[in-house]
């Protein structure tokens, strides 16, 4: 095509050289921004009539044939090697094909900048909105792990060390909590990035009197940006959205971490069924814990893409800069990425089987309730740090043994602690130290059921929320 029939054509004669026109065309990845695209040509236009730059029966027009070229997308999408430069000339050459000239009368008072600014925007809204309703399913997929499993010991561990038990219960909702943050996050990066560029041009406002109160409302913004460079160049929303999908998929990624030793032959504290893992080609005894390892090892490209486009970003100059197009390829297969993960992944733990005998077995040994034993002495007045060391002789003595604490001979218990009088196989079960911890945050059952409660309510809330719609 040559230069005179391009949206910047006129001052241009000759054509652009076929490697620079490949490696300059955008379409392959802003073709996800159609849509909004599209939505954007409907307000503009819209505004423009209410300017008196176009007239009524001219916006009935360019509707009509927005409506048909979004019910052709819909059917037969965007190729990725139509000729078109990137979205913005494949809606306005297809506009156009649908209602003549008038087309472009449309991009009267209007930027690609502003345009491309106004349709990310939209389109993150709509990719946000999918990435909410996965971080709920995950953590819902969490919360049904905690209900099942709120009264069931397993070791728990700090250093990768066992450490004390816990309840199954606790361990789901302590990442399911993380979660929550995550959503936060995004609910926090879709509030900065309510308000509308559109009317912004180039970097230094429309000449059209359009009201962009009245444009922003259209779109379902919250109001319209303030200053017009800013508008036009700003990705820090685009950053933070994507910060906060690295930080879902690095949290996914250690909850990845824990299932997968969970399912080893060496913990063998559960194991996954058929539906997301797979064997081996060449050992037939061999269960491969397949799709956390997958999300697990996706954690990196979600990062890589957050550092890309904060490394495109920090050294350029106000206004508009074209290197701003490389934006969506970082972004958009990164957020598509991580929602992706984020489905397998809740599709996983709702597929893991604890084997709650194997846990509370293994809650019994390791030396798991030593703090507990020194608490015990704590309680009979001994101070907690002498009550510590002589734990830890009566550790180190067990060991000499092969034995649990709980199980030390009676005349090594005297002797080691003549402070106690106690039955050791009672107070220091797995249940009995689970039920110690019984505060708010504590893996007492009580408390974790209590918490099951309480996320059960916020789920509600969740789905509620989502059932409002976005723009």
């Amino acid at each position: 095509m040559s230069s005179a029939g391009k949206m910047w054509g006129g001052r241009f004669h000759g054509e652009l050289d076929p490697l620079f026109a490949a490696f300059q065309k955008s379409l392959p990845h802003d073709r996800a921004l159609v849509f909004a695209d599209l939505r954007t040509n409907r307000a503009w236009s819209q505004a423009l009539g209410r300017a008196g730059v176009l007239t009524p029966a001219d916006v009935q027009r360019v509707h009509a044939a927005i409506d048909d070229l979004e019910q052709h997308v819909r059917s037969h999408g965007v190729p990725a090697d139509d000729p078109a430069e990137d979205v913005h000339s494949f809606v306005e050459r297809e506009l156009g094909a649908r209602c003549g000239d008038l087309s472009k009368r449309v991009h009267t008072g209007r930027s690609r900048n502003d345009q491309v600014a106004t349709d990310l925007r939209l389109h993150l809204s709509s990719v946000a909105s999918g990435l909410l309703d996965a971080l709920a399913a995950v953590a819902t997929a969490l919360v049904q792990q905690a209900q099942q499993h709120s009264a069931a010991p397993m070791p728990g561990y700090t250093h990768l060390q066992r450490a004390q038990p816990i309840a199954i219960g606790h361990w789901a909702l302590a990442h399911a909590e993380a979660l929550a943050r995550d959503r936060g996050r995004v609910q926090d990066a879709l509030a900065r990035m309510d308000q509308c560029p559109l009317g912004s041009g180039a970097l230094a406002g429309t000449p059209v009197a359009v009201d962009r109160e009245a444009l922003a409302q259209a779109l379902g913004f919250a109001g319209a940006t303030h200053n017009s460079i800013d508008a036009t160049s700003a990705r820090d929303h685009a950053c933070e959205l994507l910060f906060a999908a690295a930080m879902a998929m690095t949290n996914c990624s250690r909850l990845c971490e824990d299932l997968v030793f969970f399912a080893s032959a060496e913990a063998r504290f559960g194991a996954f069924g058929d539906r997301v893992s797979t064997g081996s080609s060449l050992m037939p005894q061999k269960r491969n814990p397949d799709a956390v390892e997958l999300v697990r090892g996706n954690c990196g490209a979600v990062l890589g893409a957050l550092v890309a486009l904060l490394t495109t970003l920090k050294g350029l100059p106000l206004a508009y800069n074209r290197d701003l197009q490389e934006d969506k390829a970082m972004l958009l297969p990164a957020l598509t990425r991580t929602t992706d993960c984020l489905r397998v992944l809740a599709l996983a733990i709702g597929d893991f089987t604890f084997d709650t005998a194997r846990c509370a077995s293994e809650a019994e040994r390791g030396y798991l309730n030593a703090t507990d034993l020194a608490d015990l002495l704590v309680a009979r007045g001994v101070a907690f740090r002498d009550a510590h060391e002589l734990v830890g002789r009566a550790v180190d003595r067990a060991v000499q043994l092969g034995c649990e604490l709980q199980d030390l001979p009676a005349a090594e218990r005297r002797g080691l602690l003549p402070q106690l009088d106690a039955d050791l196989q009672q107070a220091l079960s797995a249940t009995a130290v689970l039920a110690r911890r019984d505060v708010l945050g504590g893996t007492a059952p009580r408390q974790v059921a209590l918490e099951v409660a309480r996320w059960q309510q916020r789920l509600h809330e969740w789905r509620a929320s989502a059932a409002g719609g976005n723009r």
